[in-house]
């Protein structure tokens, strides 16, 4: 396959290194590891001027395979202008044993990918490889406090297309590490193995403009996710796909998500939180003027028993619910396998705002279902109104267990179950600051 790597100067004097693949014209693409050293020896010149931008043009298609753009050495402030697409390769020889990362940004400063361009991961030769014994982990129903293990279902078992060959390691799409001042906009990430989008490490985030567009049965396809990563903005986005729409794990504060479109998805999450009695710590987080459609969950906070840490500062506003399952949910009982025991420690939560969730629901309004050793406290709820997509069928009622704070107007229907004031246990104010 022919080759070019163009270098041109704008009129800003700033360098432009485009990868041209002439002969991807021409489908199917046949040799994957033919766009691999244009894309090597593009980001290695481009890493040696500050403010340079790597062009991927359009009208061109890249079957790439894994790659990680390494920036300890780079300039600052690159731009990667996506205007093409890039496809993952579905042969199971280009990813070795497991590879956690497909397209592998770390390490970088003022990094941008932006364009009109596609990033297409190729899922669907892995999302049929699921093993028996290891079920997605939205498998998991809710469960209501007991002294019993918990129980869930296991998932039908279904061949790979490519017979089983697929490493166990599913990668995620897109992934920033270690990363500062990274923004990300106007591309669409669509069909990835595993998470879209991922930070991880990163100090200034900005993602808008942006979409992720993966079947609602596509087994874990978080949309964005999140962890250790701050000052985080996310705005004006569409979000489809089989897991949460955005992610928002351990490490995580000062984020800011709004105007976001959801569903199909598991709505928007914080947690799972203290997995493997780990210790857990989210704050300050702002999600406001969403709207959900056919989600399994509107907003959550999952967290597993055992686990320590604390979760506050959490704001959830101008929600619109549309088919989804439970809108309102806060599961510390958060468990993916088949058996979890209980356990007593818990992720503290507190200063949990709720107001204006609006809608329709198909299962339930409200869940709230929080630690035996270390309740929910403050939460409160305003201008709540959610109605069962079909009234003449039975829905649950709202649920809440070890749930302490104040109802700031009436809602629809009535949360009666949600206790007044603080818990009357010898949990001090302090274990609500373990971060």
């Amino acid at each position: 396959m022919k080759q070019s790597i163009h270098k041109s100067r704008n009129s800003r004097k700033s360098w432009f290194w485009r990868i041209r693949q002439l002969s991807f014209c021409k489908l199917p693409i046949y040799d994957f590891y033919a766009s691999l050293p244009a894309f090597e020896a593009a980001w290695t010149a481009a890493c040696k001027v500050e403010a340079s931008t790597m062009l991927v043009p359009s009208g061109y298609i890249f079957l790439l395979g894994p790659i990680s753009f390494s920036g300890p050495y780079c300039q600052h402030n690159i731009l990667f202008q996506l205007d093409g697409t890039i496809i993952a390769p579905a042969d199971a020889e280009a990813w070795g044993s497991g590879i956690l990362q497909w397209l592998d940004f770390t390490k970088l400063v003022g990094i941008t990918i932006k364009g009109s361009g596609k990033i297409d991961g190729n899922g669907a030769v892995w999302w049929h490889d699921t093993p028996f014994d290891d079920p997605t982990k939205e498998e998991s129903k809710l469960i209501i406090p007991s002294n019993n293990t918990m129980q869930t279902s296991l998932p039908i078992p279904l061949n790979s297309s490519l017979g089983g060959r697929t490493p166990g390691i599913k990668p995620t799409a897109l992934r920033f590490y270690g990363s500062s001042n990274v923004t990300v906009t106007g591309i669409t990430i669509q069909n990835s193995p595993q998470c879209h989008l991922k930070f991880d490490n990163c100090i200034g985030v900005s993602v808008f403009n942006f979409s992720v567009s993966s079947p609602g049965d596509s087994p874990n396809t978080d949309g964005i996710h999140l962890q250790n990563s701050k000052d985080v903005l996310i705005r004006s986005s569409n979000v489809s796909c089989g897991d949460d729409c955005v992610s928002i794990q351990t490490g995580c504060s000062n984020v800011y998500i709004h105007n976001i479109n959801c569903g199909p998805g598991h709505g928007i999450s914080i947690g799972g939180l203290g997995k493997d009695n780990t210790k857990a710590c989210v704050s300050n987080v702002t999600v406001k003027d969403i709207i959900m459609h056919n989600t399994m969950n509107g907003v959550r906070i999952k967290t597993w028993q055992g686990g320590s840490g604390s979760v506050q500062g959490l704001m959830f506003s101008n929600i619109q619910a549309s088919e989804v399952q439970i809108p309102i949910v806060i599961d510390q009982f958060y468990c993916d396998k088949s058996k979890c025991p209980n356990q007593t420690s818990a992720v503290a939560l507190s200063e949990i705002n709720y107001e204006k969730i609006t809608g329709t629901y198909t299962v339930k309004p409200v869940h709230l279902a929080c630690s035996d050793s270390m309740p929910c406290i403050d939460v409160t709820l305003t201008d709540i109104q959610l109605k069962p997509l079909q009234e003449q069928y039975h829905m649950y009622d709202p649920y809440c267990w070890q749930t302490f704070g104040e109802l700031y107007t009436p809602t629809f229907p009535p949360i009666q179950c949600l206790q007044v004031g603080k818990p009357s246990s010898s949990t001090t104010q302090s274990n609500y600051r373990q971060c």
